[in-house]
């Protein structure tokens, strides 16, 4: 008799255990979710972009969260990009703090000390916000900028270029800068 009271015990409490067990992923869900959370996070992230199998593009940031609503990426704790010619060379590096990139408009825009080097023409552009329209490849500012080059030192407004950094319009330059009558 005792044998089975055991037994009884034992599967009441089997039973028990059972049913007490059970998740209930809603209840889950509204404990763990968060909106706001990113869907992808991603650490020393490397991009490669190419086109007809030549690199155009390469992005690296330290941190990288991505977004589904609104689809963007937002590259934190340092980026750097690299911008190619046709060619596989890199023309262009561009450097900052922070930036975001819109997957639906194609733009990115960075922040935090910036600075756009052109490796060529040894010109290097400093600023604190730029934007960057993979569209029409063009880079903008509307913030105060300062290029450094061997033609020397020059300061504007504004700043409005292509992405390779070749040409360029500064608005209210001052400063000692040999400008090209391009």
């Amino acid at each position: 008799m005792r044998s089975g009271s055991i037994r009884l015990w034992g599967g009441l409490l089997t039973v028990l255990v059972a049913f007490s067990c059970t998740n209930d992923l809603d209840k889950i869900k509204k404990i763990t979710y968060d909106p706001k959370a990113p869907n992808e996070v991603s650490v020393n992230l490397n991009i490669y972009y190419a086109d007809s199998g030549y690199a155009k593009l390469n992005i690296f940031a330290v941190h990288a969260e991505t977004y589904s609503k609104p689809h963007t990426t937002k590259l934190k704790d340092s980026l750097k990009v690299d911008f190619y010619d046709d060619q596989g060379k890199i023309t262009t590096t561009l450097t900052a703090k922070y930036g975001e990139v819109d997957h639906e408009t194609g733009k990115m825009f960075v922040k935090d000390s910036v600075k756009l080097v052109n490796h060529a023409d040894q010109r290097t552009m400093y600023t604190s916000i730029l934007y960057w329209n993979q569209s029409d490849s063009t880079i903008y500012t509307d913030q105060n900028v300062r290029l450094i080059s061997p033609k020397g030192k020059a300061f504007g407004t504004s700043l409005r270029a292509k992405q390779d950094f070749t040409s360029y319009k500064i608005t209210d330059p001052r400063g000692a800068y040999e400008f090209d009558q391009k």
